[in-house]
């Protein structure tokens, strides 16, 4: 299953889980380059890039663990962008 192909809601639904597992603080030296992986399978180019260093670090740094840094990248690209989707309509 590639990651940025599933649908917004889904990478929502995804991008929860993933935070909720950064809250275990013991699990960070594990976790912190396996969430920088999978967000940028999540979200392609530049934004991908830059949300993976930005949650790599989230993870790695004491004290951070508490900012749902998927859930934000979500709201990021699919609430807050001011790229229009377009609709491709078949007739």
């Amino acid at each position: 299953m590639k990651l940025e192909n599933l649908s917004k809601y889904k990478k929502l639904a995804l991008g929860i889980v993933f935070d909720i597992i950064g809250f275990i603080t013991f699990i960070d030296i594990v976790w912190a380059p396996l969430s920088a992986y999978l967000m940028t399978k999540m979200y392609k180019g530049n934004k991908g890039k830059i949300a993976g260093v930005i949650s790599f670090l989230e993870e790695i740094i004491p004290g951070l663990d508490i900012i749902p840094t998927f859930t934000i990248m979500w709201f990021i690209t699919y609430v807050f962008s001011k790229e229009e989707s377009v609709i491709d309509i078949k007739q």
